[in-house]
């Protein structure tokens, strides 16, 4: 049976709403295509990064006791109809319940060009050009000076948390996007030893169509980025991405579902993990897990406590 995941409701402020216990998977949504689950965020205003990062404890050890909460769940959970004098460490779920920290990049200059024009024009018309003879949009565009001050921003009030008993993520996975890639510089600068920092090709923005969501080739970020660490499954060049034809919602909800499963893969012992990607790999994300689309602003930053149970 595979594993359900499900956020824990009441953490954050953010407002993300919460699926019941038995809310349908994303391969079910695939198949009955819900809707209300698939349409653009709302365009409501968003906080870019709200005080606490949203956490609605606002005790001085807050997150020293955010961290104690979920290493208590965590110590309590056990495969179902097992007992713990049968299973070994091994077996059992060592790490059932994370802090996921959803970091999406600053300001690029596709953003700038989809206000400029509207995002009916821009999807049916100008996304698919790598500029207007004044803005340079693709492929992979970087961060604008608004961007950049965006990423500064949320590290301002990182280091603000900090005194409050954050520490930083046991890992952190990056999309190849060059706007990723800066804002992660920028929001995690000093944490990038041990390679705590990987690039991973399925954190990045939804495919295909738009020029501005072709990455750059994998020597690229290398030369650019030496601090941090390269999946080996990145290809050279950009194999994924196609002129014609655009990702759907699903799909992306489907490749972000296997993000998450490779945290819990990888990371079983990490209590705390952050993802620098995108609006539309984010929205993945909540939808895998039953969510609605939230409309978090360029530089923004969403936190879930997620809860897998097998």
């Amino acid at each position: 049976m595979p594993a359900r995941y499900q956020i824990l409701p009441e953490v954050f402020s953010q407002g993300i709403e919460i699926p019941s216990p038995d809310a349908e998977g994303v391969a079910q949504k695939a198949t009955h295509t819900q809707s209300s689950l698939l349409t653009r965020p709302t365009t409501t205003a968003v906080e870019q990064v709200p005080a606490r990062f949203g956490l609605v404890d606002d005790s001085p050890d807050r997150w020293k006791k955010l961290r104690a909460k979920i290493i208590e769940i965590n110590s309590t959970l056990q495969p179902r109809g097992e007992d713990d004098s049968t299973v070994s460490r091994d077996a059992q779920s060592t790490s059932e319940c994370k802090l996921l920290l959803l970091v999406r990049h600053g300001e690029g200059f596709h953003n700038v060009a989809e206000a400029r024009y509207g995002t009916e024009a821009w999807d049916d018309y100008w996304s698919k050009l790598e500029g207007d003879g004044e803005l340079v949009w693709g492929p992979d565009p970087p961060l604008t000076a608004k961007g950049i001050a965006q990423a500064q921003h949320t590290r301002e009030v990182w280091e603000q948390e900090l005194q409050h008993g954050l520490v930083p993520p046991g890992k952190i996975f990056c999309s190849p996007h060059s706007r990723a890639l800066k804002t992660c510089e920028i929001v995690f600068d000093g944490y990038f030893t041990d390679g705590r920092v990987t690039v991973v090709e399925n954190c990045r923005e939804e495919n295909g169509v738009h020029t501005c969501d072709k990455r750059r080739p994998r020597s690229f970020i290398a030369a650019n980025y030496p601090h941090f660490n390269i999946e080996d499954s990145l290809t050279e060049e950009d194999e994924l991405w196609s002129p014609d034809v655009r990702e759907t919602k699903v799909e992306v909800a489907a490749r972000a579902q296997g993000v998450i499963e490779k945290i819990w893969r990888e990371r079983p012992d990490d209590w705390f993990v952050g993802v620098t990607a995108h609006s539309g790999f984010i929205n993945g994300v909540l939808l895998a897990l039953g969510s609605k689309p939230y409309p978090l602003p360029t530089g923004g930053v969403l936190p879930l406590v997620i809860r897998r149970t097998l």
